[in-house]
């Protein structure tokens, strides 16, 4: 189990102004290609960053809010399942007390993505019944023609 700390970052425009990265990546990555805004901070699973420290799949500003909410969903659940994994291949009796800290925080990540699965099917069923209210429906059979 692993999880990395990724971040936008401001880096220098060719006229010297700062452009934000639409990537995350980690610190180290970061070093000598601009600042970390560390207000963008956010923990993934190890899985999810490239072997360049980039964050894999992320998501901008642009982005849908839904995909926002699955992105975070199949972290949390990466997250989890590296904690799972690793308990798997710790002894019980030597290493007792680091399974049970791994499988709490296992049940809680899953928890958080089970709330945002909800959240997102909530606002899903918001959306699809926004789209059917405004819609126009016509008998069938019956039209300016057929009356």
């Amino acid at each position: 189990m692993s999880d990395v700390y990724v971040y936008h970052f401001l880096r220098r425009g060719p006229a010297g102004e700062n452009i934000l990265s639409r990537r995350r990546a980690t610190l180290e990555t970061i070093k000598g290609k601009g600042e970390a805004v560390m207000e963008s901070q956010i923990a993934v699973d190890h899985t999810e960053v490239d072997g360049n420290g980039f964050l894999i799949g992320g998501i901008d500003d642009e982005s849908h809010p839904m995909d926002a909410l699955w992105i975070e969903i199949r972290s949390l659940e990466r997250r989890a399942s590296s904690r799972d994994s690793e308990a798997l291949t710790l002894n019980e009796i030597d290493e007792g007390a680091r399974i049970y800290l791994l499988r709490v925080e296992s049940r809680e990540l899953r928890k958080q993505a089970q709330r945002l699965r909800k959240q997102r099917a909530d606002s899903m069923a918001g959306e699809f019944g926004n789209g059917i209210d405004s819609q126009v429906f016509v008998k069938f059979g019956v039209g300016p023609t057929t009356g």
